[in-house]
């Protein structure tokens, strides 16, 4: 089974299973990662705003539309920026590496 490396605020590495088609976002709920996703993965606010680690960064499939637009709102945004109710995990996501901002913004208040 694919597993994914979460950087926590703290900078504490948390390397956990990543079972195959669930989203970033799910996993990260299924191990007590401090990742809100306030819209429950519906891609309507920027609450699961992930940084990933460049090297993993064009591995990914590209961001559509609505998912920039949602980036646009979020806390911290940098050039690696994604969603994480957005990144399906795959196998060939093994090792994936992300790290959490230092805060999000949620647009719905």
């Amino acid at each position: 089974m694919p597993k994914v490396v979460f950087i926590e605020r703290g900078g504490n590495r948390k390397e956990c299973e990543a079972p195959v088609g669930l989203s970033l976002l799910e996993v990260a709920h299924r191990n007590d990662v401090d990742l809100e996703g306030a819209c429950e993965g519906s891609l309507a606010c920027s609450t699961c705003h992930v940084v990933v680690e460049p090297e993993w960064y064009d591995v990914l499939p590209e961001a559509t539309e609505d998912e920039e637009d949602m980036l646009d709102l979020a806390f911290g945004l940098t050039k690696t920026s994604r969603l994480g109710c957005q990144i399906a995990i795959t196998e060939e996501l093994n090792c994936l590496s992300v790290a959490l901002p230092a805060a999000t913004r949620n647009a719905k208040g």
